[in-house]
């Protein structure tokens, strides 16, 4: 039986959380200014590690950003940069990069 990583934004906290039956299951962090949202740790509790939890987190957290449309992402941490890395949809987001990756 799968379980569903339930992912929401903390704003108070400043960071984002997944839970799993109700258990915070990790956490992403990040510090807002006007142009970015930059995302500095992510942990995931070993308990709940191989679950999808981390890119569940990675995921919701940048569809955020992609939907709210007023951020550019600046992925200080590591496993938030090498998510993008491998998803490279969300490339566009990211601080500094082309504004579009389609080819003519």
């Amino acid at each position: 039986m799968s379980q569903t990583v339930d992912v929401t934004d903390n704003p108070e906290a400043k960071r984002f959380e997944a839970r799993l039956d109700g258990a915070l299951a990790g956490f992403a962090e990040y510090q807002l200014t006007d142009q970015l949202i930059i995302f500095t740790h992510t942990e995931v509790d070993p308990t709940f590690e191989g679950r999808g939890v981390g890119s569940a987190l990675a995921r919701y957290a940048l569809d955020q950003v992609r939907a709210d449309g007023t951020r550019k992402v600046l992925p200080i941490c590591p496993f938030i940069k090498a998510w993008i890395g491998k998803h490279p949809d969300y490339i566009p987001l990211v601080y500094g990069a082309p504004a579009s990756t389609a080819r003519d």
